[in-house]
Parts: structure tokens; sequence; C-alpha cells
């Protein structure tokens, strides 16, 4: 099967052929002829999958053979992503495809300035990206006219709605004529998507190239068991084992929280190794800094809350790291889909500590994957009590500042002198961590978390809740 074969018009050929694209790919050869006759879709299908084609040339072809031209302050298509960086991932791809098309294709989402996106805005867009929270406020300022919209797109449909975005969806369909073509597309098939599909499509053809809740074939899935104050070391020997046995290219670790992140790339720094954070509260220029670095291959180590790793599309991300284990089973599905991407293989190492054992019963349960045990690595206990000795020289250092700034703001006596100030409480020194049980006969032997001894492993933003805890808004 070609492009050519879906019935997909000269210009969308002529852009995907200086692409270098020949062949689609499932969910593209399943979708694609459904989109161009108009018909409603749901879609299942991980990322890297090549959904957002899926959904764009046959919407591209569809709009320019309509002849229509966009109103002012009106869209023909509107996507909707959960994320900044997926917004923005869309939008690059979208000009890609529309190359030849002559389509004006605008993004709005937080972070940008309200007034350029309402100058954008003003004279009318054939193709809208928008995160749902910003595109809000924009119809409630009065800057875009949801009524003529021809296509409504819904991307990574699940974690819009684990984001908290249902008001929002809810507010922006009421603006939206009756009569539209609307897709939806979703890595997973939680029943409240199900709910959703049968309240906002009609008579939807669904395609899938995955079941529901399964993770990607070509990703070789390890767990490895320590405490929690360990693993700053054991990803500290994991990265630095990695880098120089020549196995890992690019790594991405995910992290629960914002200042988690910070922290662990605090901690790398440490030891020499260089990494970039992203995450809600970084600004949209330090983020696209990181991304750029992170795919150029400047910084190899990018570290990243779930919520802002949505929009990562990077080739070579060849390891993903669970530095703590999500405590929402589907977010391990999308974690692991950012590797073996393009036909390639990848890993994922899940660091697990006693109290995330129920998540990862969770995780096994929802995906029907049981992950490879893997031993620790050696000289383990040795690493950890350096970390440890290391923070605590930090907390020493700490202490001492502390009481340094505390005698020079004492007011002078009388006399002349400073007071005495009271003695400043030693800093209790960190104990080592109880000692771990690195595998035995119960465990894998002689894998590493770095994937060396690899082992083939066949088949198998806007406004938001609290169902984000922890996490930033992407708005």
């Amino acid at each position: 099967m070609t492009f050519e074969q879906l019935g997909l018009s000269q210009p969308v050929l002529q852009a995907l052929s200086l692409k270098g694209y020949e062949t689609p790919s499932p969910i593209q050869e399943q979708a694609i002829p459904h989109v161009l006759e108009g018909k409603d879709l749901l879609g299942i299908a991980q990322t890297g999958t090549g959904k957002t084609a899926a959904f764009m040339l046959p919407s591209i072809d569809r709009l320019t053979a309509s002849g229509k031209s966009a109103q002012r302050r009106s869209c023909r298509m509107l996507v909707l992503a959960p994320t900044r960086e997926l917004a923005g991932q869309i939008a690059e791809s979208a000009r890609d495809y529309a190359k030849f098309a002559k389509m004006r294709i605008v993004t709005v989402f937080g972070g940008t300035s309200v007034n350029r996106n309402k100058q954008d805005l003003a004279r009318g867009v054939d193709i809208l990206i928008a995160t749902p929270g910003r595109l809000v406020d924009l119809a409630d300022q009065g800057a875009l006219d949801l009524g003529s919209v021809e296509v409504l797109v819904l991307d990574e449909a699940d974690q819009m709605l684990d984001l908290g975005f249902i008001h929002d969806l809810r507010r922006i369909v009421r603006l939206l004529p009756a009569q539209r073509q609307t897709l939806f597309f979703s890595a997973t098939m939680p029943k409240a998507i199900k709910d959703l599909a049968r309240q906002y499509l009609t008579v939807p053809v669904h395609v899938s190239v995955a079941p529901a809740s399964t993770t990607a074939e070509r990703v070789e899935q390890f767990v490895c068991f320590c405490n929690q104050p360990e693993k700053q070391a054991l990803l500290g020997m994991v990265l630095r084992d990695g880098f120089a046995a020549g196995d890992m290219d690019r790594v991405l670790v995910f992290t629960r929280t914002k200042h988690g992140a910070d922290r662990v790339v605090r901690k790398l720094g440490q030891i020499g190794i260089r990494a970039n954070a992203i995450h809600g509260n970084k600004s949209q220029p330090q983020r696209e800094r990181a991304l750029g670095e992170f795919r150029d291959g400047k910084v190899r180590v990018l570290i990243a809350t779930d919520i802002a790793a949505r929009g990562i599309d990077i080739s070579g991300v060849s390891h993903v790291i669970n530095f703590e284990l999500p405590n929402v089973s589907e977010q391990y599905v999308h974690r692991i889909g950012r590797t073996a991407r393009a036909g390639r293989d990848g890993v994922a190492i899940s660091f697990c500590a006693p109290d995330e054992r129920d998540y990862l019963r969770d995780i096994q349960k929802l995906t029907r994957v049981t992950l490879d045990k893997v031993e620790l690595p050696e000289n383990f206990r040795a690493e950890v009590e350096r970390v440890n000795a290391r923070a605590q020289q930090g907390q020493d250092r700490i202490v001492r500042e502390d009481d340094g700034d505390r005698q020079s703001r004492q007011p002078r006596r009388r006399g002349g002198g400073n007071r005495r100030a009271k003695p400043t409480a030693e800093a209790k020194p960190r104990g080592s961590s109880a000692a771990i049980r690195s595998g035995g006969n119960a465990g894998k032997q002689g894998g590493k978390p770095g994937g060396g001894n690899r082992r083939r492993r066949g088949g198998g933003g806007g406004r938001r809740s609290g169902a984000a805890q922890g996490q930033g808004s992407q708005g």
C-alpha cells in the first residue's frame, strides 16, 4: 500500500515525497480512507505510530478540495492537544504536510502572548492547534469564533481527561457547529473515553493498531528494586555504565513532580552528568532550549514530568527510566512510548521502592506484561555510601553558611563586639539505608539495568484539575 493508493491529492503527496515518506503506517492505512470520506473516527494508537499524519493528511486534502477560505477570527479545522509541547509538535508536522497546499496554520497555548494570539487569529486560520485553556480564554474575549469549524480533532484524548480538561472541552464543543467531522485519538481506551466518544461522535469508525493499554512491542521492560533514598545513586550508576558501554544514546527520565525533576538534574550535575529538566514551572524558552539540546544530542539526559513529556517526539531515545513509578497506570504506557520509535528497539527501566509495589502491580495488570527483574549493579552499596557522604557534606556546608549569616546579623554591644550567637545544633548525619537483596535466585541473573545484556522480547496547556497532582500547568 502506498500513500497514492490511499487517494491523497498531489500537493500532499508532493509534501510526503519531500520528507521521504513512502509507505503509510498501519494507523495511517486504516484511518486515512475514512477521514477522506468525511466520517467520524475513534483511533486507538500508541505515540510514535504516525497518528498525527493519520488525521492531518486527509484533513488537509478535504480543506483544500472544499475551496473555502477562513473568515476573520475563525478557523476551519481545530486540533486540541493537552500540552503546549504536543501542540507545537502537531503544528510543525502540519506545516510540513501543507507545504504545497497554502494553508494558514496557527498555534495558541499558555506561556505565549495573548495579544500575539489575537493578531494571529484576526485574519482567519485554516488549521488551529490549541490547548483547551488558552482556547477558551480567547473565545471568551471574542478573539475567536468557532461557529465555522469543519473538522474537530481531539489528540491524546485520554490524557486530556486525566488533566481535568473535561469542563473546557464541553464549553468548546458547545461553541462548535453540529455539522462537523470529529476525530478522536487516544493511546488507551478507558471508560471515560468511550463515554466521551458516544457523546460527541456520530456513527464513528473504530480503528486500532494495538489493543488498548498494551505497551510497545519493541520495548524491553525491566524493573530494579531499591529503597527510595538510593534511587539517585542507582540512576548515576546506570547512566555512567550505559554511556561508557555505548548502550545508551538519549535517555528520558521520568519523575512524578516538578521539584523532583529539578533535584535529579542537580544531583546528576554533581557527578558530572549534564541533564536538563522539562516541566510546568519552566518558561517556554527554557522548554524549547531543553528539548533542542536533547534533540541535537548536546545533552543526552532529559528529566521530565508526565504532562510536559507528552509533546516529546524525538527519534533516538534509546532508554526510558522511571525514576519514580507513575501513580496512574496508563501513564506508564505513555512514558515508555517515548522510545522504540520508527521501528527501533528500546529499553524501559523502572526503579521500584517498597512503597511503589502497588503501582507496579497495577501497571503489570493493565499492560498484561510482567517486567523482568534485574539485579542492582556491582558496588552499588559503596556508591550509595558515596552519595550519602556527598549529601552530608552539602548539609554541613549549609549549616556553616547559616552560622556565618547569623553571626554577621547580630547587633553590636554598646561597648563594641558582637553578641555571642547561640550555638547551632549540628545537622544529624544521614545513615546508610538498609541492606538490599540484589536478586539472588528470585531474580533474573546477569541482566543489568542499563540494558547491556539485552534479550529480544517479542509481541506481547490550559486549566487543569487535581487529577494531575504534582505536575505543572500546561495551558
